[in-house]
């Protein structure tokens, strides 16, 4: 059994090795190698410049503005998106009325529920922007038509036409696209817990928030740390959103400007490629310092059942 051994295993791993090597690590090394340089995107000829553009960013004052769009971005998203994902899939599944047979149940439907809460997740993302481009529009969109139709019109904004509504506005959007996800996924979570947890709680005395904060959360923690580190990606990058539905993009001035479009304006606008890998780079060490944090702060004893 120990004959080859060595050599089966490299077999099996060498070529998903090579094609993580060609496909995902050469890129990385390339976009440090060009954040060195003067190139263009466009042109064979570049020279090396040394930390010249790492110099010119830390002097730029539009990158830390995108940086900071990029915090709100990491510090609401997920939470909200996580949050209601949670709420949402407890409710759904212990969160029913008692009956007879049951001590706890989920509510009547439950499966239908779970079908159009991931319904947002079957649109495209550039379709689900395009959709709320319309429904934010301050003339004939859905939110200012419905406050005009209740007597409401005070309360109509311009909306992404306003520089402190703005990325608000955004934000609600990239909830929406991706709450239902999680809602079927923590589901999934829940429905492997043994009942009889919960029906031993209820028969202690505990309520509902103390089934969930004793029972629920500690058992799907690993998912949520998992959930909390992807929303995190997708809220450092948000650059579908912006690029779509923003005036500007990126605007109104600058108010929804973040990393990944900078990137692509540098890139595709100013032909400063050199200095798009320089920000592609500075969201990559934020990506790891985000990742490496949730997963510090969230480190807790496996509990298992």
């Amino acid at each position: 059994m120990q004959h080859g051994k060595y050599r089966f295993i490299a077999g099996f791993l060498a070529l998903p090795v090579i094609l993580y090597a060609v496909f995902v690590i050469s890129p990385f090394v390339q976009a440090i190698y060009y954040s060195f340089t003067d190139w263009t995107g466009l042109s064979s000829d570049f020279k090396m410049v040394g930390f010249k553009n790492y110099n010119w960013l830390l002097h730029d004052d539009l990158f830390w503005k995108a940086v900071g769009h990029n915090v709100v971005l990491l510090l609401v998203v997920p939470l909200v998106t996580l949050g209601l994902g949670l709420f949402f899939a407890f409710m759904l599944n212990v969160g029913g009325r008692r009956r007879k047979n049951a001590a706890i149940s989920g509510v009547r439907g439950s499966s239908l529920y779970k079908v159009i809460y991931f319904f947002p997740q079957v649109l495209s993302i550039a379709i689900v922007a395009l959709l709320f481009q319309f429904t934010y529009n301050p003339r004939n969109g859905a939110i200012n038509s419905f406050l005009d139709g209740v007597g409401l019109d005070s309360l109509q904004q311009q909306w992404l036409a306003d520089p402190k509504l703005a990325l608000w506005c955004l934000m609600a959007v990239m909830v929406w696209s991706n709450v239902g996800f999680y809602v079927v996924l923590f589901s999934a979570g829940m429905s492997s817990i043994p009942r009889d947890f919960y029906e031993a709680a209820l028969l202690d005395g505990a309520n509902r928030i103390e089934t969930f904060f004793k029972i629920t959360l500690p058992l799907l923690w690993d998912t949520v740390q998992t959930g909390w580190i992807y929303m995190g990606i997708i809220a450092l990058d948000a650059f579908a959103v912006v690029q779509i539905m923003t005036v500007g993009p990126g605007g109104p001035a600058d108010s929804t400007q973040v990393m990944g479009y900078y990137v692509y304006t540098k890139t595709f606008h100013d032909g400063q490629a050199g200095r798009a890998t320089t920000i592609g780079v500075a969201m990559l060490i934020v990506t790891l310092i985000f990742a490496v944090i949730v997963t510090r702060l969230g480190r807790r004893e496996r509990l298992e059942y």
